[in-house]
Parts: C-alpha cells; sequence; structure tokens
C-alpha cells in the first residue's frame, strides 16, 4: 500500500510538473526533469509487479491535458472533453508501447524507444494527421521562455522535445543507477562522466541559446513596413448575432482614422499594412467580395482616404453553386437554390481595387473541420450538420503589400507575407512554406476570444514567439481580443495589447529574405525520429515472431 500511494504522488507530481511551463511564465525549465516521476513511478509499478498501471498513467495523463487545456471547453465542452480523453489516449498507448518493449528490448534501448516513438507522435500530428491537436508537443514548453531556445532556428519546435527526453531520461538513469547502488561500483572516470554529460546536456542548450541571443542583430535587408494592428474585441459568441456588421466596420475604422488623422488624402511614399483579425466579417461571398458592404466601408473610410494604405483582414467566406447535383463533399444546402461552400478567409486590398486572398489550410476539428469526409459527413448529415465544414486550401499561400508610386498606378516593391490563420501558427513546418515561398514578414490573424480569459489566448501567443525564432522573421498578431502584439525576430515582445480592451498598435517592422536552416531543411529532428521508430518498431516485430 505505501508503495502504490507513493506510485500515486509520482504520478500526480509528473501532471503538476509538466502542466506548469504551458500555465506559468518563465518555467519551460521545469519540462527537463517534470518526466522523471513518470519514469519512477513505472518502475516502481514494474518492481512491485502492479496491476492495471494503464489505468493509472492514462488518468495522469488526463490530469495533465485537463490542467493545461480545459479551457477548450468554454468554446466546446464535448470537444474539450474529446481532445483530453483522445490525446491523453495517444500518450498512453505510446507509454503502453514503451512497457512492452522493455520485455523485448534490453538497457537503455527502450528508453530511447519511448522518446523517439512520442517524437514520431508528435511529428505525426503537426505533418500528417485530420485529427490534429499539437498543443502539449513537449517542444512548446518553452514558449514563454524563449531565451531557452534560440535554437530553434536550426531543429524546430522537436528539438525542444528532443531535449526535453534527453535530459529526463539523462537524470532518471543517472537516480535509477544510484537506487541500485551500480554508481557507486562506477570508477571514478565514469561517475564524473555521467556527471559532465548531464551538466552539458542541461546547460549546453541553454548556453547556446545565450550566445545565440547576444550574437543576433534584426535583420532588415529587405527595408521596412509601416503597420498598424486593430484589436477589435468583439465577443465572438455575439459578434454574428448581437452587434451588427456596420457597427464593427464603424469601431475598427475609427480606430485606424485616430491612428492616421492628419495623413488623409496625402499619399505616403511607403506602404502601410492595416491588420484585422480572423473572420471580423461574415458577409463576403467570394464569388462577388466587392459587394460586400464590409468590403465597400473599407475602400471608400481606408482604402481611398488614405493612399498607399493595404488593408488584411479575416472573414468567414463562402462559395454559391446553383447545381442540382453536390458539387463537392463539403458542401451544404442553401434552400432550394443551390449549395455553398464555406472557408476561413484572410484577404489582403487596397485603393486600386486589388484583392488578394488565401485560404485557412490546418482547420480546427469539429469546429470547422470534419474529418475524413467521406466517412464523417453522412454521419455529420444525419445528426443535422454539427460539425464545420470550412474547406481547407491544403498549401500556404503569401499575400502581397503593394507599395506604389506618387501617381498611385506605378508599382515601387511587392512585399510577400505569410499570413497563418489562428491554428495554423502552431505548425512549425507549415509556417516554412511561407518563408520558402518568399515571405518578408509573418502577419498572424486569430480570434482568441472563445476560451475567455484563459491560458488558451496566452499559450496560443506564445507559440508565435516560437515561430518568430525559427523563422528568423517579425511577427505582427493581430487577434480580435488579447494578444495583439508586435515580435522580434529573437521571439521578443515588443509591443503587445491587453485583454478585452480595444486598442491599436503601430511600428516599423523589419523585412527579411534570410532562411535559417531549419527553413531550408525542414524537420530533421522529426524525420531522424520517426526512422530510428520505424527501425525499432520493426525490430520489436520480429523479436516478438521469433520468440512466438
Amino acid at each position: 500500500m505505501k508503495q502504490n500511494k507513493l506510485i500515486i504522488i509520482l504520478l500526480l507530481l509528473f501532471a503538476g510538473l509538466m502542466s506548469l511551463p504551458y500555465l506559468l511564465p518563465g518555467c519551460g525549465a521545469v519540462a527537463l526533469v517534470a518526466l522523471v516521476p513518470l519514469l519512477c513511478a513505472q518502475r516502481l509499478a514494474e518492481i512491485n509487479g502492479l496491476k492495471r498501471f494503464f489505468c493509472w498513467y492514462y488518468l495522469a495523463f488526463v490530469l495533465f491535458n485537463a490542467l493545461t487545456t480545459w479551457w477548450v471547453c468554454k468554446a466546446t465542452v464535448g470537444g474539450g472533453i474529446f481532445a483530453v480523453l483522445v490525446n491523453s489516449l495517444y500518450m498512453s498507448l505510446i507509454f503502453t508501447l514503451f512497457i512492452a518493449s522493455k520485455k523485448k528490448f534490453r538497457g537503455v534501448v527502450p528508453y530511447i524507444f519511448l522518446a523517439v516513438c512520442w517524437i514520431a507522435w508528435e511529428r505525426f500530428y503537426l505533418t500528417n494527421s485530420q485529427i490534429s491537436w499539437p498543443w502539449l508537443v513537449f517542444g512548446n514548453a518553452f514558449g514563454r521562455t524563449t531565451g531557452l531556445v534560440q535554437w530553434y532556428e536550426y531543429t524546430g519546435l522537436l528539438g525542444g522535445s528532443l531535449w526535453v527526453w534527453a535530459t529526463n531520461l539523462s537524470i532518471f538513469g543517472i537516480l535509477l543507477s544510484l537506487s541500485d547502488g551500480s554508481f557507486l561500483r562506477w570508477n571514478a572516470k565514469a561517475r564524473f562522466s555521467a556527471a559532465l554529460g548531464l551538466g552539458l546536456l542541461i546547460l549546453g542548450p541553454v548556453l547556446c541559446s545565450r550566445i545565440i541571443y547576444n550574437n543576433y542583430e534584426e535583420r532588415s535587408d529587405c527595408g521596412e513596413l509601416d503597420v498598424l494592428i486593430a484589436q477589435s474585441n468583439f465577443d465572438p459568441y455575439q459578434k454574428l448575432h448581437s452587434v451588427p456588421q456596420a457597427l464593427q466596420n464603424k469601431q475598427v475604422v475609427d480606430l485606424f482614422q485616430k491612428e492616421l488623422s492628419g495623413r488623409e488624402g496625402l499619399f505616403s511614399e511607403q506602404a502601410t499594412l492595416l491588420m484585422l483579425p480572423e473572420t471580423f466579417c461574415s458577409d463576403i461571398w467570394k464569388d462577388s467580395p466587392l459587394s460586400s458592404p464590409t468590403f465597400s466601408t473599407f475602400k471608400r473610410e481606408l482604402l481611398d482616404k488614405y493612399p498607399n494604405t493595404n488593408l488584411l483582414f479575416g472573414a468567414s467566406t463562402h462559395q454559391m453553386f446553383y447545381t442540382k447535383e453536390k458539387p463537392h463533399l463539403l458542401a451544404r444546402k442553401l434552400g432550394n437554390s443551390g449549395w455553398y461552400l464555406s472557408f476561413n478567409t484572410a484577404f489582403v486590398s487596397d485603393a486600386s481595387g486589388r484583392i488578394e486572398y488565401t485560404d485557412k489550410s490546418k482547420l480546427v476539428v469539429g469546429a470547422e473541420l470534419t474529418p475524413y469526409p467521406k466517412i464523417f459527413v453522412p454521419i455529420d448529415d444525419a445528426l443535422g450538420g454539427l460539425m464545420g465544414r470550412n474547406v481547407p486550401q491544403g498549401r500556404a499561400k503569401n499575400l502581397n503589400v503593394v507599395e506604389y508610386g506618387p501617381d498611385a498606378k506605378e508599382i515601387v516593391r511587392k512585399i510577400p507575407v505569410g499570413v497563418p490563420i489562428c491554428y495554423e501558427s502552431i505548425y512549425p513546418e507549415f509556417c516554412t512554406q511561407f518563408v520558402r515561398q518568399g515571405a518578408q514578414l509573418i502577419c498572424v490573424i486569430t480570434n482568441d476570444g472563445w476560451w475567455g480569459d484563459t491560458a488558451g489566448y496566452r499559450q496560443h501567443f506564445s507559440y508565435s514567439r516560437l515561430r518568430a525564432i525559427e523563422l528568423r522573421r517579425d511577427i505582427a498578431r493581430c487577434a480580435n481580443t488579447g494578444i495583439s502584439a508586435f515580435i522580434d525576430q529573437r521571439g521578443d515582445v515588443l509591443e503587445q495589447t491587453k485583454w478585452w480592451e480595444p486598442d491599436l498598435l503601430h511600428s516599423k517592422v523589419n523585412l527579411s529574405s534570410y532562411q535559417t536552416f531549419f527553413v531550408r531543411y525542414g524537420d530533421i529532428v522529426g524525420r531522424i525520429c520517426t526512422l530510428m521508430f520505424v527501425l525499432l518498431f520493426l525490430t520489436l516485430i520480429v523479436k516478438a515472431i521469433s520468440k512466438k
């Protein structure tokens, strides 16, 4: 009974420690030791022959997921519970596979198998999975302690996950050798080497990060851009029904005009980018965007009045099809007149009437995406259409901020801008696509008000800081409400808004065409770990078959 109580304490300690980096600023380093209690609990359970240990560690993973992402229930109770239970199940299955591997592998191999299996799963979440919830990738634990991971420009996010596993397994290994007395049987050189290796593993990346940070110089090889960010601050649950779109338009127009006062009708030599958040309006049909009252208002009150301005904003858009047959698997019926498709779109436009747009590719399961539509769309239809059915674009696409000459016709320069829409900003390799296509600036537009004043919007904001390091791009982040901000290429927050306040930020951002190692070569850590997992998993299968 005493051993069981100790196992429970260790599992609770794991869940609490692993949650801290996602909940509190400055706690990223806690992740470097947070898995040790979990590994110790497994070791004790193994020694004592504890039955049904799966239930124990599954509940520990549930607690970890619930502590860090319970706020999803603020938007959808069912979706929040599903995310916690299913993500915990995935984690538990990986841990079960690790326990099974200990029967076939010896020494440190099962622990290497655990680490590479976990990182391979994280990579799958970040790249190929339709039901994807990579919020708690271990590399994200450093989102609010970016000074520790400036080397993400080389390894990307999963380099952080590897660091977490390597340090935790090393500490656990030394504790294990101390508990069974083998550490004392090592000679002095072996003990010194083990201690030195652990110290280098923990402090080495920290020192490298500090050196990179102190020596990094902000790049502006492509010049600068004047950017205005308007935080509109409308309750997302009311803005579509209780607050007229015309009133929302007026509020943001007034915010912009207050900052641009004195420039009306005057040509600015350099372009100015005005930014509004994701899904700011829902009155745009893709077939005729200029017929939208919102589009007309913006052109009349902003773009025409302030020459050489570009406006970037998000919209829930639709496309009509007047056909008898269903034009697309994700189409919905519109009365008796036809069908329509839905999109989450970002537009950029200027006084010339130029319109460019990109659609969101990484969609939120349930709210925006019906996964595996051939299977789930018929089921959803039978239930009355409960799930979102936005059409994903499937690839990253840059938009262009255009700077004109004094005649307002000659194009002086085009500035390619990557626009991750909300959820897309937590996918590192997806964001590298923008930079590979030439993006000189990253503009994140999002609507984080669904979760209220919880850890959710702060976590989401911190992940943009990690993208700034991986891509070495300035980030202009526009949220419906908290946190809109300017982030520099080292992941430092230069200026940010408060929660639940309409506000406007104005700054010049650096433009760069430089490509980091991570941008050029992608997620090498994830690919290597996936390969190692496949090889070890095949070896495990062969051992299991040959034993029989």
